[in-house]
């Protein structure tokens, strides 16, 4: 069995949804994977998904928003959130080839800062090929293949919920020492090599840490 990981992004810049292009303009909130994601026969979308920041504001956006049928949330600073809400064709289309061949979707997928999602699919050559052919028909979604490879479900168990930045960040800050002891580097030299603000490398680094500890006692 192999995976696939790949990074959709709307083509536009915007969100594959309405409802997703306004949460993540939002600079209140900050929407961090989806847990689960399901096309239900009242051809509605059913998703379990993590946010942290301003639960208030995240509310007032999905009560306001046409599309939404439901939802609920738990939480505070971070929070939980169950929703049910209209698809658009794309995210149908993509949900529906899901249900059509034997690959799965690995949870969790996670969010970018600019709306995209990086997701891995488990399953054979041919079923990618399928999904590749249908998402690169579709003119609203940039469909980037990060790196496919064998399936081993243990493997990669404490890293495969880090975006392809954070692994990039994640193996700068060990090749320059930042885990040694003593610690050999700073978010400054860390930064250096990758190329972002030392400020952005610690949010960075604050992230993956906290994901791999929940890998590890989870």
């Amino acid at each position: 069995m192999r995976f696939m990981t790949a990074r959709l992004e709307p083509a536009d810049g915007g969100g594959f949804h309405p409802l997703g292009a306004e949460l993540s303009a939002e600079p209140a909130i900050r929407r961090e994977a989806i847990h689960h994601v399901e096309l239900l026969d009242t051809d509605t979308v059913l998703t379990l998904a993590e946010g942290v920041g301003d639960r208030r504001r995240y509310e007032a956006i999905m009560s306001s928003s046409a599309a939404v049928r439901d939802y609920m949330v738990s939480g505070e600073d971070r929070w939980m959130a169950v929703s049910r809400f209209e698809p658009t064709e794309p995210v149908r289309r993509i949900l529906e080839w899901h249900e059509r061949t034997d690959a799965v979707v690995e949870t969790p997928i996670q969010f970018g800062r600019d709306g995209a999602q990086t997701v891995t699919f488990v399953g054979d050559e041919s079923a990618f090929k399928t999904l590749f052919d249908e998402v690169t028909a579709m003119e609203s979604v940039a469909f980037d293949v990060v790196r496919t490879g064998e399936y081993d479900p243990d493997g990669r168990r404490l890293t495969r919920s880090l975006t392809s930045r954070q692994e990039e960040v994640l193996a700068a800050a060990v090749d320059a020492g930042y885990y040694r002891a003593p610690r050999e580097a700073t978010h400054e030299d860390v930064a250096a090599a990758v190329g972002l603000a030392p400020s952005t490398v610690g949010d960075h680094l604050r992230r993956i840490e906290e994901r791999v500890f929940d890998a590890i006692v989870g």
